[in-house]
């Protein structure tokens, strides 16, 4: 599996010379499988530069069915889909999907339709043009034949939910958007156990944690906590805080890398092969 980051950055896109090395789009990945086929996680306004080239790849043009698995639909975590290329491909079907048990939407195609209703915006859901599918599932699910996707709830406003990724053995655990609370989250922790990679969400130090309670989010000693309790072989943070310039992230690395050897924040455009 190929991992790309194509937005890092939690709350709300930034823009300043400060902020260039981690960048400034909101939440979006994209995992790449053996065969060539992939999925992407969340659409925040990173999905725009993704979308732009899925449009110039000919896997794209010789298929043109695509997947994006939501953990949440915070206006971070969506902002980005009236800009995805794609949708506006009327050769295109796009499967919307959110996975997990206990959620409390009933309609996806309501939230996505809103956040394009007349008022916000000028081009409407139904007329993008891509045939949409909107799937909800509780239980795990298998993409391309052989590929596990399993999810679990976690703390957060409105609810949010953890994936893990499973193909011929490697794992990935993408979870952000979490608040633990006042000790790590046990399921979490056992959930994400043994993964070849965990994604997890660090937005805060431990003193600014202190001041951002039922904000649903983590700190970078708590996702380090999860790692090395899990047992993870790698561990890459991300959902950057917006006030967090390049220079403050170097220097949370750098500790991170003291307690949890190879831990990597996360940048625009890096990539990771499991």
């Amino acid at each position: 599996m190929r991992i790309k980051f194509y937005g890092t950055r939690g709350s709300i896109p930034v823009c300043h010379p400060d902020f260039l090395e981690f960048g400034g789009n909101t939440t979006c990945i994209k995992i790449e499988f053996g065969q060539g086929a992939f999925t992407m996680l969340d659409a925040g306004t990173g999905i725009r530069e993704l979308g732009q080239e899925i449009m110039r790849s000919p896997e794209y043009q010789a298929n043109k069915q695509l997947y994006i698995l939501f953990t949440h639909f915070h206006w971070d975590h969506i902002q980005g889909f009236p800009f995805f290329s794609p949708a506006y491909d009327q050769e295109a079907t796009i499967h919307i999907l959110a996975l997990g048990l206990g959620r409390e939407i009933s309609c996806l195609e309501e939230i996505f339709a809103t956040q394009m209703q007349k008022e916000f915006f000028p081009v409407q859901l139904d007329n993008m043009g891509a045939h949409f599918n909107f799937l909800l599932y509780d239980k795990p699910m298998e993409m391309f034949g052989d590929i596990k996707v399993m999810a679990l709830r976690h703390q957060h406003p409105g609810g949010a939910y953890s994936y893990r990724i499973e193909e011929d053995g490697k794992s990935i655990v993408f979870c952000t958007d979490i608040e633990h609370g006042d000790v790590v989250d046990e399921e979490v922790v056992n959930f994400c156990r043994g993964a070849d990679l965990l994604i997890h969400d660090a937005q805060y130090t431990s003193e600014e944690l202190r001041n951002h309670r039922n904000w649903g989010h983590s700190s970078y000693e708590q996702a380090l906590e999860v790692a090395e309790r899990a047992e993870v072989k790698r561990l890459i943070l991300t959902h950057h805080d917006p006030s967090h310039s390049d220079a403050f992230l170097v220097e949370r690395e750098k500790e991170c890398r003291q307690r949890f050897e190879g831990t990597l924040l996360a940048r625009e455009n890096l990539e990771v092969e499991i």
